[in-house]
């Protein structure tokens, strides 16, 4: 696990310029709180705001990402306003909790701004019930809110926009459909049902951090699409918090909320949060659980006990999403994989045409955001396997297919990648067999995401071709004919070794 943290590849250092970005934004945004003369509960506000700010807000552009954050606080303050109008009427206040938890989900039908939007609603209520925000409050952390996002805003699009001048990449949309059909509108019924079950079983663990529970079942959701995706998620951030509790209590307990020690490690855990969040969820979470402690010690309510009852909220927050997942309008892996599998496919036949205009001479022909869309493809792809290679799947058959589908995905990826590099190329021309051999690729992505299967087998062998444009696409060619044979075997079915 550590491997996969700290020897991860990070083109152009972007998770590394992503995790520092967040320190300087957040550690502004609570300086501006605390000149604005707001409390210890202002301050903590306003520095979660600034956070959720900086790690949500996902759009494909610079004007879509400021937008989007210029609207976190319209979504945002309502939603605070009702957490605390509620807090002294717990029944109203389980409702209105639940309402935002479908209403968040539902949301991510529209795409990134959707999305960001439901997260900072959901967690706008959470961390009302974690400050036990009152209306009387409500001034001081509204005006937190507003400077957080305010000043994040103005690291992220003004101090420190490294996105600026680069392409747009499209984030991949879930799959579609309609009414229950639609994932994202099974994905709202379960993360209810499931929000649902924490609430109640947490309320009878604990009356004061039964939110806990809650927010566990929250994010066990978030960025997961099927069932398995959402089980082995559970899964991580169980283990997550249990090892941060671990590292956490002989690192905590001694400093006894002294400010200085404290704003130093809360420091260090938002770069391990910002850094770590997109190689390992388990790591992400082990962050995040320190963070929370480094609070709770600030806040003078730190104390061993706490630290056990987490534990067991997140365990019935992980037991309520799995159960939901499993008996509430499931969404199978097979299905969820298989069609970003697709997508993925298309992308490489896409970035393929675009190289080979390119050679061919033709000047608008851009093939570098292809391959960027097709690098957020794989992405999707590998989170939804993840169930399926996980060590802890008893099923040996589909583990090993699963593995021999992302293993010649890579290739497919590391060929494409090679041949932009050859059509980038100034030097590189024309040649009548490129088109030839596109048109081979294009035949190959058919078979395998609705034509017939045996078109592959018709290919004829290939020896490697001397010139590199061929090299990558003959390599292209026959990591797509191995394809077939995982993703056309019926998922009882073995398969025979590679």
């Amino acid at each position: 696990m550590l491997r996969k943290v700290f020897m991860a590849q990070d083109p152009g250092r972007t998770r590394l310029r992503f995790a520092a970005r967040a320190v300087v934004g957040i550690g502004l945004a609570v300086a501006v709180c605390g000149l604005a003369c707001h409390s210890l509960v202002g301050v903590v506000t306003g520095g979660l705001a600034a956070l959720l700010a900086l790690f949500t807000v996902t759009d494909p552009t610079v004007r879509g990402q400021a937008l989007t954050t210029a609207l976190l606080p319209a979504v945002g303050l309502p939603v605070l306003a009702l957490a605390a109008g509620l807090h002294d009427r717990p029944a109203a206040r389980d409702l209105a909790f639940l309402a935002v938890v479908g209403a968040g989900v539902y949301a991510r039908r529209w795409g990134p701004r959707g999305h960001s939007l439901g997260v900072f609603a959901f967690m706008t209520f959470f961390v009302a019930q974690f400050l036990h925000a009152t209306t009387d409050r409500l001034p001081e952390l509204s005006a937190a809110v507003v400077l957080s996002v305010l000043t994040a805003a103005g690291v992220r699009f003004g101090l420190w926009c490294y996105e600026r001048g680069r392409p747009s990449v499209p984030q991949p949309a879930a799959p579609g459909g309609t009414g229950l059909r639609r994932v994202t509108t099974r994905q709202a019924v379960q993360a209810t049902a499931g929000a649902g079950f924490a609430l109640v079983v947490g309320q009878a663990v604990s009356g004061e951090r039964w939110y806990w529970a809650v927010g566990a079942a929250w994010w066990i959701f978030v960025n997961t699409t099927s069932r398995g995706e959402t089980l082995v998620r559970g899964f991580r951030r169980v283990l997550g918090t249990v090892i941060g509790i671990g590292l956490g209590l002989p690192l905590v307990a001694p400093l006894h909320g002294a400010a200085v020690p404290t704003a130093a490690l809360l420091a260090v855990c938002v770069f391990g949060i910002f850094y770590t969040a997109a190689v390992s969820y388990t790591w992400m979470m082990l962050w995040v659980t320190l963070l929370a402690e480094l609070l709770y010690g600030l806040l003078g309510v730190f104390t061993p006990g706490l630290l056990a009852l987490r534990i067991a909220e997140t365990a019935v927050g992980a037991l309520g999403a799995g159960l939901a997942v499993l008996l509430v309008l499931p969404v199978t892996t097979h299905a969820i994989t298989h069609a970003w599998i697709e997508r993925a496919l298309r992308c490489v036949h896409a970035c393929t045409a675009e190289a080979a205009a390119r050679l061919a001479g033709a000047p608008d022909a851009d093939p570098a955001p292809r391959v960027a869309e097709l690098e957020q493809l794989l992405g999707r792809v590998r989170l939804s396997v993840a169930p399926l290679v996980h060590p802890l799947n008893p099923m040996a058959g589909r583990r090993r297919r699963a593995r021999r589908v992302l293993a010649l995905l890579d290739d497919c990826a590391r060929e494409v990648r090679g041949l932009v590099a050859v059509a980038a190329d100034p030097e590189a021309s024309h040649d009548a067999r490129l088109a030839a051999a596109c048109w081979r690729v294009e035949t190959a992505v058919e078979a395998l995401t609705g034509g017939d299967a045996r078109d592959l087998a018709a290919h004829p062998a290939y020896t490697p071709a001397t010139e590199p444009a061929l090299a990558h696409l003959h390599g292209l060619e026959r990591a797509l004919a191995e394809l077939a044979a995982p993703l056309r075997t019926p998922p009882g079915a073995r398969l025979a070794d590679a």
